[in-house]
C-alpha cells in the first residue's frame, strides 16, 4: 500500500503557529485525528490551537474521525470569537 500526500493549509490564529507549507504522508485509511496527532508532535507550539480547529476538505467541514483515502488538502480553521 502506498502512502498518500496530505497538504495542510491553516487559517486564522493557527496559521501563525505553523509553517506556511506543510505536507504530510500517511497510509490510506488514516483518520484525520491521527494525522493531527502527528502534526502536534512535529509542531508542539501549535498543539493547543490545532485541538480547537475545525477541519475541512474542499468546501466541507469534516469530522476528525473521517479517514483519508487519497491525496488531498486538509484545511485547519481556527475558531472565530464574536457574535
Amino acid at each position: 500500500m502506498h502512502d498518500i500526500l496530505i497538504q495542510i493549509e491553516a487559517f486564522g490564529a493557527v496559521k501563525q503557529a505553523l509553517p506556511e507549507t506543510i505536507q504530510m504522508q500517511c497510509l490510506p485509511g488514516t483518520a484525520i485525528a491521527d494525522l493531527l496527532l502527528q502534526l502536534n508532535h512535529s509542531y508542539p507550539a501549535a498543539a493547543s490551537l490545532v485541538e480547537r480547529c475545525a477541519c475541512a476538505i474542499g468546501e466541507d467541514i469534516v469530522p476528525r474521525q473521517q479517514t483519508l483515502q487519497h491525496s488531498t488538502t486538509l484545511v485547519l480553521l481556527s475558531p472565530v470569537a464574536g457574535g
